[in-house]
């Protein structure tokens, strides 16, 4: 149930296969997922309550929704899109500047020339070069993301923890980037025609690792994480996991409340690294049954084998963007265009980078396409698991309103960018999942409360 932003790599970094896990998660940078998850439809969705028993014939069901809390969510939507569409767009108009020109093998040039002028310097101080420029590309768009959501009080962090977030996350970028830039052309020297080949494979097996690892090295960096102090909800969260036959670790709380105001909980790691992690602005917003059916929605990540499945295809997509990638580096057009020579030859690593970030920006609406259908099922796994569908409304409503989420935007930016439906839809489908018993998943004990 995600509805925290995270900062996608700086489009002019060079291809690494890292997963989306990967990313250093600051809530103001790259295209929110407060817009992402607003993005939903441009057709109105009805989602109102039923009528119940004793609700007058004459008197309409009260909308889930007020008109000044959609007014808001609009508005959200409109003042933040330009900066996170325009962090986008003008950071892969700068990846494909350097990697479709000369200038990306100028910029490689001077400064491998700065140390010394070796391949290997080339290399390193190249990707360096691509990685700080990219970030620092993505700085004003960012600052201007976290202005706006911190006119609609989304925003708990300072300045100074702001640019430290930064810092963190071009450090973090730069120590995986750099080895891989290494590996990489080490395998181009060894055959600029066929480094593809073993690439992919390594690719994979790096997508796989960086999955597995991420819990365990990547969110500490940004987040500090304390168990649940033993009390009812803690107890209520695990009796969940255990009805659910989901092994957890533990149950933790992130300290969020230093960088946002918004809502979330996930369930992370694999197998003994698993654990619910609530954010701390959850608890002391939500009622306790709501954070149950937050957390229900995360199981079903779990018993549907989403991360494990999604790392799987995780391997297979950076295995096959690697090996689609050494076809077209090897393309004398475009090794022309970039004023490089071949494969091997460091002044083709911008041209590499800009067919990555090519490669993920035509990659993307398909992946949310199938992120939104994994939430809808998450989503159907909590109903079935608590049975308990007033309560989901109330956990959806209380989520969209706390996160100032457009719960009717336009489909374009479904299409394009949406990996959550919208709160109209869920709260839609909630119901429609209430009217119609026979299309739930047999066995299923929900225990409702």
């Amino acid at each position: 149930m995600d509805t925290t932003p995270a900062p996608e790599p700086p489009a002019a970094e060079p291809p690494a296969a890292e997963p989306p896990a990967a990313e250093p998660p600051n809530p103001e940078t790259a295209i929110p997922e407060a817009v992402a998850s607003e993005t939903m439809a441009s057709e109105t969705v009805t989602a109102e309550p039923a009528t119940s028993e004793c609700t007058p014939p004459d008197e309409a069901p009260a909308p889930d929704f007020t008109p000044d809390e959609r007014a808001r969510g609009r508005a959200l939507r409109r003042a933040q899109l330009p900066w996170a569409l325009g962090g986008r767009l003008a950071g892969l108009a700068l990846t494909l500047l350097l990697g479709l020109t000369p200038a990306g093998a100028a910029l490689v040039t001077a400064v491998g020339g700065w140390f010394g002028g070796s391949r290997t310097a080339g290399v390193l101080a190249g990707a360096a070069a691509l990685v700080v420029l990219g970030q620092a590309l993505q700085l004003p768009f960012g600052a201007g993301a976290r202005t706006v959501r911190a006119r609609y009080g989304l925003v708990t962090q300072g300045w100074a923890g702001w640019a430290l977030d930064a810092v963190r996350g071009l450090a973090l970028t730069l120590v995986l980037v750099l080895p891989l830039a290494l590996g990489l052309f080490a395998l181009t020297a060894w055959s600029p025609q066929h480094w593809w080949l073993p690439a992919a494979g390594a690719a994979a097996l790096l997508t796989a690792a960086l999955s597995f690892l991420h819990p365990l090295l990547i969110e500490p960096v940004f987040n500090r994480f304390s168990p649940m102090p033993p009390g009812e909800l803690r107890t209520a969260l695990l009796a969940l996991a255990e009805r659910d036959d989901v092994r957890v670790r533990d149950v933790l709380v992130a300290d969020a409340s230093r960088r946002t105001t918004a809502l979330n909980a996930y369930v992370s790691g694999f197998g003994a690294t698993r654990r619910i992690v609530a954010y701390d602005t959850l608890l002391t917003t939500a009622e306790p049954r709501e954070v149950e059916l937050v957390v229900a929605h995360e199981l079903g990540h779990v018993k549907h084998r989403d991360v494990p499945v999604g790392t799987a295809l995780g391997a297979v997509g950076a295995a096959v963007a690697v090996a689609v990638l050494g076809l077209l580096a090897a393309w004398p057009p475009l090794l022309d265009a970039a004023g490089a020579t071949d494969a091997a030859d460091p002044r083709a690593l911008p041209l590499l980078a800009a067919l990555a970030a090519l490669l993920g920006t035509l990659s993307g609406p398909p992946q949310c396409a199938v992120s939104r259908r994994i939430e809808a099922r998450a989503d159907r796994h909590a109903l079935e698991l608590t049975g308990d569908v007033e309560q989901f409304v109330a956990m959806q409503r209380r989520l969209a309103v706390a996160n100032v989420s457009d719960v009717d935007p336009p489909r374009v930016l479904e299409l394009l960018f949406a990996t959550h439906p919208s709160a109209t839809r869920r709260i839609a489908a909630a119901r429609a999942w209430r009217a119609a018993p026979e299309q739930r998943a047999p066995g299923r004990r929900a225990a409702g409360r």
